[in-house]
């Protein structure tokens, strides 16, 4: 939480304790206690804790979790140059809009995922990376540092998962028929960074709660992914892939199948959802019409359904007749 963060960051900037905060900012320790279980804080207030901490237009759980401020910019820089990196690396077709970050949130997305992982971020920025990103040894010391590889994995992942997002699913979100604007599946491209570090493989040593994570957001995924593929069957939207393999799915086949349907490969497939749906329209529009003309044909009331020509073989037919008499 915003408040949390600011809260804390504050006592670390000042090593002071919330009693001696709260006098500073004019306000009781109740309050700053309210605000450490994450209250509301108002504007104006966080307006001061951020001038307080300088940490300016910087989320504050960015900073709090790099351990200072200038962590925080390093880590920014760093995570930034991996994300563009790994966008113009993408071979999905679509663009990863996550990795452009035009919000300014990714280094916090990245960050509060590694946090829910379990993964321990490093008191200080590793001074190993602290070296020309341009240099032949750069991206062997990524490689060789646990939390940038790892956050290069995601980056890599997310391409893919994001790719299949905008191949299959985005173009729902914004339609009045299926109106998911009101429903949780809102949910579905914000937490899509976690999904795609949810795919990777990492130590439990390295990350306690991944399994715990990974659990987490599969069921989120499949609550909402359920809603997407509800809605879209009661108006009659068809499906061009099936929506529950972004979540079970490894990302590189995701990506597979992004850029499949990006190159226009899978113009004349048409998802299964698609024949059920058509089944049951004309199994429906039989049960309606198949009455009257037998009405029509003043044979309705004496007319008796035959099981045993439902039936293929003659054994099974027997069957039929038995369970009949």
């Amino acid at each position: 939480m915003v408040s949390e963060a600011l809260v804390q960051l504050a006592m670390n900037t000042l090593s002071c304790s919330q009693k001696q905060l709260a006098i500073q900012l004019g306000v009781s320790p109740t309050q700053i206690s309210k605000w450490k279980k994450g209250e509301h804080m108002s504007m104006d207030m966080e307006k001061k804790f951020r001038q307080l901490t300088a940490i300016g237009e910087k989320e504050p759980e960015f900073v709090l979790w790099a351990g200072s401020i200038e962590n925080a910019d390093k880590w920014d820089a760093l995570i930034h140059y991996l994300a563009e990196t790994a966008h113009e690396g993408a071979e999905t077709g679509y663009n990863t809009d996550p990795l452009m970050d035009e919000e300014g949130l990714l280094s916090w997305d990245i960050f509060r995922v590694l946090h829910e992982m379990g993964v321990k971020l490093p008191k200080t920025f590793p001074p190993e990376l602290e070296i020309d990103k341009e240099s032949e040894e750069f991206w062997d010391l990524v490689e060789d540092n646990f939390h940038s590889a790892l956050i290069k994995r995601i980056f890599n992942s997310l391409n893919d998962v994001y790719g299949f997002y905008s191949a299959f699913i985005d173009e729902f979100m914004d339609d009045e028929s299926m109106d998911l604007a009101d429903s949780v599946a809102v949910n579905i491209e914000p937490c899509l960074m976690s999904l795609a570090a949810s795919k990777i493989e990492v130590s439990s040593k390295m990350a306690p709660n991944f399994l715990k994570f990974k659990y987490r957001v599969t069921q989120e995924y499949e609550g909402w992914i359920a809603i997407v593929k509800d809605r879209a069957f009661r108006a009659g939207v068809p499906l061009r892939a099936e929506l529950m393999d972004m979540i079970y799915k490894s990302s590189s086949t995701l990506g597979v199948e992004a850029e499949a349907e990006s190159l226009g490969f899978n113009s004349n497939r048409i998802h299964p959802d698609i024949y059920m749906n058509e089944l049951l329209v004309g199994m429906r529009m039989i049960h309606q019409v198949l009455p009257v003309i037998m009405k029509k044909l003043e044979i309705y009331d004496e007319f008796q359904l035959d099981c045993s020509e439902l039936c293929i073989g003659e054994e099974r037919s027997q069957d039929v007749k038995s369970a009949q008499n």
